[in-house]
């Protein structure tokens, strides 16, 4: 009976672990807050209002030398864009397959991969792609990223044709080795 009992409790710490953890990952706005009104009506967002976005010319990004890139700079060049963060479990999960996808492209100067850490933790998470072995080019923003980007939850990934223009959003956790995409990144790639 005491047997049952502690596995009954083991399971549901784990569950109750396992869905903060990916509660967590939904929300990067750590100022947001949810207004509820009382009574018998469906919750509504206040409208608030902001500065205008940036435009997608003027969105940048700084590396670990504290370098910017403008993405109007890699106009010609594909760019894959994924917004992460090391304490989200999704984003982890599906770095060793953009590592994978990024070396498949490695002799090819027509992409660009920018992983963005959205605490601006750059040591941190430079720290984190080194002891993983990864050979990916961590950046944070430089500005305000525009709610198209990025939106509220991550890992969100953005891909760029050689425009400039958004062709894909992609929120939440991917294999990004999955043929689908190679195919299309290269189509893209090859594309004038």
């Amino acid at each position: 009976m005491k047997t049952q009992f502690r596995n009954l409790a083991v399971r549901s710490g784990i569950f109750i672990i396992t869905a903060i953890s990916l509660a967590a990952c939904g929300n990067t706005d750590k100022n947001k807050e949810n207004k509820v009104e009382s009574g018998n009506t469906p919750t509504e967002e206040v409208a608030t209002t902001e500065a205008p976005a940036p435009a997608a010319s003027d969105i940048s990004f700084k590396d670990k030398s504290g370098k910017t890139v403008l993405l109007s700079s890699l106009k010609g060049n594909v760019v894959f864009i994924n917004f992460w963060a090391t304490w989200c479990p999704p984003c982890i999960h599906e770095m060793p397959s953009i590592n994978k996808l990024k070396q498949s492209f490695k002799d090819n100067d027509d992409i660009a991969f920018l992983m963005v850490d959205v605490d601006n933790k750059i040591e941190k998470s430079t720290a984190f792609m080194k002891d993983k072995g990864y050979d990916l080019p961590v950046y944070v923003p430089a500005g305000d990223i525009p709610q198209d980007y990025l939106g509220s939850a991550i890992p969100t990934t953005v891909i760029l044709d050689k425009s400039g223009d958004m062709i894909a959003r992609m929120e939440g956790g991917r294999d990004y080795t999955s043929p689908e995409i190679i195919k299309a990144l290269n189509e893209l790639v090859e594309s004038n």
